[in-house]
């Protein structure tokens, strides 16, 4: 039994990396999974330390909604431009990865922009900043799902 919760502990912190790419996915919440799981296989971590990784789960939630908004309202774009930069992100990366990850946004937030109305010189401005925002975003959640994937393998092996 020991041996199946720590595959499907694996599985979710895999699943946690790739979700941390893809919006639809939340990834970190999906690795915690992982260390749950693994917890209940062979008890290798302290309440303490879960308990801070609730915490650190939580807020990257939160500032999951919350990033990509700033970064998008700092450079002048509109909510036209946030989904623009969400779809985008999606296309890019059925259609063209790996590249379609970075530029997909990109290229969503200017359109969205457009469509919203703006000028070309401030729909890439704000298309700029959506997409700051989005890497920014993306890039605290890869690191955080990466830490509980390096705590999920130091403690199998």
């Amino acid at each position: 039994m020991e041996i199946i919760l720590i595959i499907v502990g694996a599985l979710c912190i895999l699943a946690g990396l790739i979700g941390s790419f893809l919006p639809v996915v939340p990834g970190t919440p999906v690795a915690y999974c992982g260390l749950l799981i693994l917890q209940l296989a062979t008890q290798p971590f302290s309440a303490t330390f879960l308990i801070v990784w609730v915490l650190i789960v939580a807020a990257i939630m939160i500032l999951d909604n919350v990033i990509p908004v700033y970064g998008t309202k700092k450079f002048g774009g509109s909510p036209y431009g946030i989904w623009g930069s969400l779809l985008g992100m999606v296309v890019g990366i059925f259609f063209f990865p790996p590249l379609g990850i970075i530029v997909g946004p990109l290229i969503g937030a200017f359109a969205g922009e457009l469509i919203g109305g703006r000028t070309s010189d401030r729909a890439l401005k704000s298309a700029l900043g959506s997409f700051a925002g989005l890497l920014v975003n993306t890039l605290m959640k890869v690191i955080a799902s990466g830490i509980m994937g390096y705590y999920f393998i130091i403690n199998v092996f």
